[in-house]
Order: structure tokens, then C-alpha cells, then sequence
């Protein structure tokens, strides 16, 4: 596909982008004797009918190629929703309800024959629209995604839909490609049977609470949104960190690493998020023009600026909180040479006139401390004029640190005088908290992700150029990597925060990591 269509697909999509009413709907989950349906999609599914967020009429068709009968399936499901469920125990009169939409279709995914009998039991309804209005959810190997598409396109369930109304929509869960040229070729691929517009490619970060209050805390509050700029800004630190290591997920590791596993996802839809302009509305392609807008912002990088912005790191033996890990290259399904990275620190500099000479520092890693993800914006210090004569004195930095997971909230650290005659300053906090002020209740990001992708809202999924920029940031970063070992500085302790070279990235510049602290 040329530009001007690429172009073309993308200005429909704006055009169809604002938010539809919720129509009555099929939809068919693809892969779902999988893990991901049974501990995400169908409890999501399930919270959703208990809230009566669905519409009315639904069905649900789990599609698979293991013999099942329509009862079998629900007594699967119903047993994995007893262990997956946020809310337990399982309501028996809603889930008899929603077990009563839930049917399953056995055929192989490669089966012509199977999507036959597939359409065969969509329009085996006299609602007219739960035969036209169609959700494809891909739970499925992305190698997959194509062939599906096509199959169903043969068959007259998915056709592609030129203005951008179709109600026939595909899901695809990540990873979406391994590298920029398989994503353009998957793209390529599903843009055969579908507008760009009736592809929601789904991360599943993004429909945290959390992230999503991003947009909310900076643009409906004024106070900061004056501060979000190099002005006032010093740097920002995005941490996502992971307390588990990679344990029996080895041989996909070895093909993806903590760069594509985590960088190219989640990290940088926090990035976008966090460093975009303001939308000029809400509508969903308006917000994904600037998070595109920001990922294009990025300066690119020589190899001799990658030596220099970032590191790489691989764990090796020891313990968190007493519990003893293995060395990555001990894992299973792992290469005992290999120099896969667990761990990736990257320093990025953003060319736009928001953030010019404002470092963004990025980490994520396996088998760190905690378990926690943060956004701390660290601001510029104040001039020590007034309490430079006492040299005991020392000004903290203000920040603001936003808390995505655990403990969510917000926090705003300054400086405060310390009672008593002695004029002493201690840094301070002023604490926002999610459960606090509205409770424990969270809904999961999968509940509010289908209910997006039923509705047609596309904001909280990555569009085309979206992922595609992204990729080819990361690509820059992993192909002068090729054939080059770790180093020794590159090896960090299980249990610690990562290698030695991620602090020294940050001391080159006179700062320090904030390591997010354990839950109380």
C-alpha cells in the first residue's frame, strides 16, 4: 500500500472515530482454549455482564480446535472464572445468564471448512444484528492473524469496509511483529480484509485506570500543565518494573528480550502519553495523532549515541526477598550462552519545542526488587539563594511522581520547614491515593478494552503508524546490538536494580534513579 492510500485509511478512521452507542454483537474469540481467554477474556466478559455494560442482545463463540461441546466449554470456563475472577464468589443467577450466550465452534484455524461452520452459526439468530455486527478477537499466535482474516473474508464474515462503519472488527493482542519490517508485512496483510478503521490492536496497558488518567491529570488541571514543559522540567524517569523473572516463558524470551517484550509496548505508550501535546478534542484519532506526533519526535540515534544512551543487562543467580532465582541462561528453553537482555535502560531526547533539552530516562527489567510501574517528573531545583549561607541546608528538587501500579496514586513531593527553633528542611509529601479516595474497586484494563472495542472506540488501541514508529526506534537500538556479547558491567544481581552501567547512564548527568519502594 503507497502513502496517499496509507493516508487515506487514516483520515476515514478520524472521520468514524467518534464514539458509537453499543449495539447488539457476536463475538468470536479466536484461540479460545487459551490461557488468555480463560484468565483475562471471559472473566472480563463475564464483570462486564455483571455490570450490565453489555448490550442487548450478545452472544459469545469461542472458536478452537480441541473437541468440545457447547456445555464442556462452559464448565471451563466456569471453573477458571472460580480461580481468575476480581470477584468471588462467581454470582451463579449472572453467570447461568452469561453461560446461556456462550457457544463454541471446534475447527482448526488453517480449516477452510471451519469458518463454513462458523458463519454457519453466526447467522443461526433471527437478530439481524447479531448476524452483521461482528467482533473478531485474535487470542491466537500472531503468525496467525493473517490467515484468519483471509478465511473469514472468504466466507463473507469480515469485508473491508471503505468509509470506516463496519461493525465487523478485528482485536489483535501483541506482539505485534518482532521488528518494524514484520509489522509493516502483518499490517500489509490484514489491510487486505479490513479498513484501518476495523483494526484495534490491543495493549492491554493501556486500558489500566491508571494510564488512562494520564490525559485527565494533565489537561484538566492547569496548575500542572504549565510546569509539563522544559521550563520547569529537568528530567522524567519511566520505570515498569517486573519482580518475576522469565521462568517457563524461556523460548519466547530468547526471540523477544526485554526491549521488544516491554519497551516497544508498554513503555512507550506511557512515554506518548506523558510527553504528548494536547489532543483538540478527545475523539480517538485526534489523541493517537499526538502520541504518533511524540514517537516521531525522537531523535534518532547513531551507534555511537546507543553506546553512549543506552544498556542493556541480563540477570544472573541469586534472590528476591529470600525466595532464590536462577540465572537467566539457567532458565528453561534458554540459551546457556545467551546474550538476550532482561533489562534495558535508554536515555531518549526529544526534539520538539515542549521538551528540547529534557531527558527522558526509560527502564524496565526481570527480576528486580519490586514489582512496580512510575512516572516521576523531576523539576528544576530552586535557586538556593536564601539558604545558601547555611551550608546544612540542602533543597531537594520538587517532583511529581504518578503511580501506575501498585499502590496507584499521585505524589507530589516539596521542601517543608521541620518544626523546632533550628531552621531545617526535609522533603515532604502530599499524597493522592486510588483506593483512599475512591476505593478498592479497579475494574480490569481487559474489561474496559472490549467494551472500547465493541463500542468502536478506538482511542485506548495502537494505530498503524503508531506501532510502526515505535518499532523502528527499537530496531535502530537492537541492530547495533548484533553479534556483540554482554559485558561483564552488563550482568546485574537477581534481586537488585539492574547493572551498574544503567546508574552510571544517569550519574554522566548529575542524577540518580528513583527506585520505586516495595507495597506496605
Amino acid at each position: 500500500m503507497n502513502e496517499s492510500s496509507h493516508l487515506d485509511e487514516l483520515l476515514a478512521s478520524r472521520a468514524a472515530s467518534s464514539r458509537r452507542q453499543i449495539e447488539p454483537c457476536t463475538v468470536v474469540i479466536f484461540g479460545a482454549s487459551g490461557d488468555l481467554t480463560a484468565r483475562k477474556l471471559i472473566p472480563a466478559l463475564y464483570h462486564l455482564a455483571h455490570e450490565k455494560a453489555l448490550p442487548a442482545p450478545y452472544r459469545i463463540i469461542g472458536f478452537a480446535r480441541r473437541d468440545k461441546t457447547d456445555d464442556s466449554f462452559r464448565a471451563e470456563l466456569l471453573e477458571a472464572l472460580g480461580k481468575f475472577s476480581r470477584t468471588k464468589p462467581v454470582d451463579e443467577a449472572v453467570w447461568n445468564a452469561f453461560a446461556a450466550n456462550v457457544h463454541y465452534c471446534q475447527a482448526d484455524i488453517a480449516d477452510p471448512a471451519g469458518y463454513q461452520k462458523l458463519k454457519a452459526m453466526v447467522d443461526a439468530t433471527d437478530h439481524e444484528k447479531l448476524r452483521s455486527n461482528l467482533l473478531f478477537y485474535l487470542a491466537t499466535n500472531p503468525s496467525q492473524f493473517g490467515e484468519i482474516a483471509t478465511h473469514l473474508n472468504a466466507v463473507g464474515l469480515l469485508e473491508k469496509c471503505e468509509n470506516g462503519g463496519s461493525m465487523k472488527r478485528l482485536v489483535v493482542e501483541k506482539p505485534f511483529g518482532h521488528d518494524l519490517p514484520s509489522a509493516q508485512s502483518l499490517n500489509a496483510e490484514l489491510i487486505r480484509h479490513a479498513h484501518e478503521s476495523q483494526i484495534f490492536r490491543i495493549d492491554h496497558y493501556l486500558g489500566k485506570e491508571t494510564v488512562q488518567n494520564i490525559l485527565t491529570f494533565r489537561f484538566s488541571n492547569g496548575i500542572f500543565e504549565h510546569l509539563w514543559n522544559r521550563d520547569s522540567v529537568d528530567h522524567v524517569q519511566i520505570t515498569v518494573a517486573e519482580k518475576l523473572g522469565v521462568g517457563s516463558r524461556g523460548g519466547y524470551y530468547e526471540e523477544s528480550g526485554a526491549m521488544r517484550d516491554m519497551l516497544q509496548n508498554h513503555v512507550l505508550q506511557v512515554l506518548s502519553l506523558i510527553g504528548m501535546e494536547p489532543p483538540v478534542s478527545l475523539e480517538a484519532e485526534n489523541v493517537r495523532d499526538e502520541k504518533v506526533k511524540l514517537l516521531k519526535s525522537i531523535r534518532p540515534m547513531t551507534p555511537a549515541d546507543i553506546a553512549r544512551n543506552v544498556v542493556r543487562g541480563q540477570y544472573f543467580a541469586g534472590d528476591v526477598d529470600g525466595d532464590p532465582r536462577p540465572a537467566y541462561r539457567s532458565e528453561p528453553k534458554v540459551n546457556p550462552k545467551s546474550n538476550v537482555e532482561t533489562f534495558v535502560a535508554v536515555k531518549l531526547a526529544i526534539d520538539n519545542w515542549r521538551w528540547s533539552g529534557v531527558p527522558f530516562y526509560l527502564r524496565t527489567g526481570k527480576n528486580l526488587p519490586v514489582s512496580a510501574s512510575e512516572v516521576r517528573v523531576q523539576f528544576k531545583p530552586a535557586p538556593n539563594i536564601l539558604f545558601a549561607a547555611n551550608k546544612d541546608i540542602s533543597l531537594d528538587p520538587n517532583s511529581l511522581t504518578l503511580r501506575l501500579q501498585p499502590n496507584e496514586g499521585i505524589t507530589l513531593r516539596f521542601n517543608g520547614k521541620v518544626p523546632g527553633a533550628a531552621m531545617e528542611l526535609r522533603p515532604v509529601r502530599m499524597q493522592f491515593s486510588y483506593d483512599t479516595e475512591f476505593g478498592a474497586y479497579t475494574p480490569e484494563a481487559y474489561e474496559r478494552l472490549l467494551l472500547e472495542a465493541i463500542a468502536g472506540n478506538a482511542t485506548l488501541f495502537i494505530r498503524r503508524d503508531e506501532v510502526e514508529t515505535a518499532w523502528g526506534i527499537v530496531d535502530s537500538i537492537r541492530n547495533a546490538w548484533t553479534d556483540k556479547p554482554l559485558t561483564n558491567r552488563e550482568f546485574y544481581l537477581a534481586g537488585t536494580w539492574g547493572p551498574t552501567a544503567a546508574d552510571d547512564l544517569l550519574s554522566a548527568d548529575g542524577h540518580e534513579w528513583r527506585n520505586p519502594q516495595p507495597q506496605k
